[in-house]
């Protein structure tokens, strides 16, 4: 089993940045794809951004590409996202996932394809 949690939501003025942190204990190692999922009051949950476990190649949705970078540091067992330049649309909750089953089908952007969760953190943008 794998534990994530997540860290580092809170309240942000259009523009700002914030920058969420996911840390895994448990059975961790180096071998799971990252990623991280969000979803906003009344809609369902959606990609955001995700690492594979090589850390080589990173996806994101097109919403946030070129605002939004994630990283992996698998010497702490912790998935970052630095959010910059954000829009009250970027309220949510954001989760963080791990897994191994996104990197066969490449399809990253799959929340079924991860395992384990985090219990999420909220991101208000205030305009």
């Amino acid at each position: 089993q794998v534990q994530l949690v997540e860290s580092g939501g809170g309240l942000v003025q259009v523009g700002g940045s914030l920058t969420l942190s996911c840390a895994a204990s448990g059975r961790t190692d180096s071998t799971y794809d990252k990623g991280w999922f969000r979803q906003a009051p009344g809609k369902g949950r959606e990609f955001v951004a995700a690492i594979d476990w090589s850390g080589e190649s990173t996806y994101y949705a097109d919403s946030v590409k070129g605002r939004f970078t994630i990283s992996r540091d698998d010497a702490k067992n912790t998935v970052s996202l630095q959010m910059n330049s954000l829009e009250p649309e970027d309220t949510a909750v954001y989760y963080c996932a791990a897994g191994r089953r996104p990197r066969y089908s490449g399809d990253y952007y799959r929340d079924d394809l991860y395992d384990y969760w985090g219990q999420g953190t909220q991101v208000t943008v205030s305009s």
